[in-house]
C-alpha cells in the first residue's frame, strides 16, 4: 500500500472510486477544474492510497486559514478495515497542524451510518449545536 499526495492526473481514478462509494455525494464542484483549483489553494493536503497502482482510497482536505475541512474520504469496499481511511485522515490532520490549523470539520450525510460510525470510532464528535445551511450562488 502506498499513500501519496493527490495530483490532478489522478482525477479520473478518483472520480471512479467516488462514484462507486456509497455515502459520497458528487456535484459540479467535483469537476476536474474545480478539483485542480481546490488542490492549488490547499497544497499538500489531499491524498490517495494505491495498491499495485490502483487507487483504493482518497481524501481531500483544505482550510480557510482558521478551520480545516475534510471531503470525500473513500476506501474501496474490498480494502476496508485495513487502516487505510485512518492513515489518510492522519496525513490530513498532520498537514493541517503544520499549517497552524487547530480544528477540523467533516460533513457526513445523516443517513450514512457506516461513515458516521467510522468518524465516531476515530474520536470525532457529532455536534447537535450547529446546523449546516447551503445555498447555490
Amino acid at each position: 500500500m502506498n499513500i501519496r499526495e493527490m495530483t490532478i492526473e489522478d482525477h479520473n481514478s478518483v472520480i471512479r472510486l467516488w462514484q462507486n462509494t456509497e455515502g459520497i455525494g458528487l456535484s459540479s464542484a467535483d469537476a476536474v477544474d474545480k478539483q485542480q483549483g481546490f488542490m492549488e489553494r490547499n497544497p499538500h493536503l489531499s491524498f490517495i492510497a494505491q495498491d499495485e497502482g490502483r487507487v483504493v482510497g482518497t481524501v481531500m482536505c483544505g482550510h480557510d486559514g482558521r478551520r480545516g475541512f475534510i471531503y470525500h474520504l473513500a476506501v474501496d469496499p474490498a480494502c476496508r478495515r485495513q487502516g487505510i481511511g485512518r492513515q489518510l485522515v492522519e496525513y490530513c490532520l498532520a498537514g493541517l497542524k503544520t499549517a497552524g490549523i487547530e480544528k477540523c470539520h467533516i460533513m457526513v450525510f445523516a443517513n450514512n451510518q457506516e461513515g458516521l460510525a467510522f468518524w465516531e470510532k476515530m474520536g470525532w464528535k457529532l455536534r447537535d449545536d450547529i446546523s449546516l445551511l447551503s445555498r447555490s450562488v
